[in-house]
């Protein structure tokens, strides 16, 4: 049988690496409109976000959400919502991303307790989807469809 890579590479996939954080946190490296950040890859997170402090960083045009975000730091927290946006991942591209915008202030907190360093924000479930992604955990690496 052909190796995941060699299988991935044939439909077309490019292969992402991934940085494991003393957190087992995987860290991937994106664009967004342009802009190089660091994020935590988190298959459990609906949505990709960014937090507030990064909005002018990034270019993002935000408006008002109904959206109310939960996670590691409570719930209930507030929310805005930028959308057509661009995002680029290793060779993989798409446009008109949404992303949420909110308070990552204790999901950095609590990576520095840990000795690792901010994340801009999270790569989640939707452009993952989007994406077609498939992680080789034992690899640490993504593969994404072209």
């Amino acid at each position: 049988m052909a190796s995941l890579k060699k299988f991935l590479r044939n439909k077309n996939y490019i292969q992402i690496p991934l940085i494991v954080t003393q957190t087992d946190h995987f860290e991937i490296g994106a664009k967004i409109n342009g802009i190089p950040g660091r994020f935590i890859l988190d298959t459990g997170a609906s949505n990709t976000c960014i937090g507030f402090d990064k909005v002018d960083t990034f270019k993002l045009v935000s408006e008002a959400s109904e959206i109310k975000a939960a996670g590691a730091g409570g719930t209930n927290l507030e929310t805005l919502i930028s959308t057509k946006n661009k995002i680029n991942i290793g060779g993989w591209k798409k446009k008109k991303i949404k992303i949420v915008l909110f308070d990552l202030v204790h999901v950095n907190e609590a990576l520095v307790a840990h000795n690792v360093a901010p994340v801009d924000g999270i790569i989640g479930a939707d452009v993952l989807k989007k994406a077609k992604a498939v992680i080789d955990y034992d690899k640490s690496c993504v593969y994404l469809k072209q």
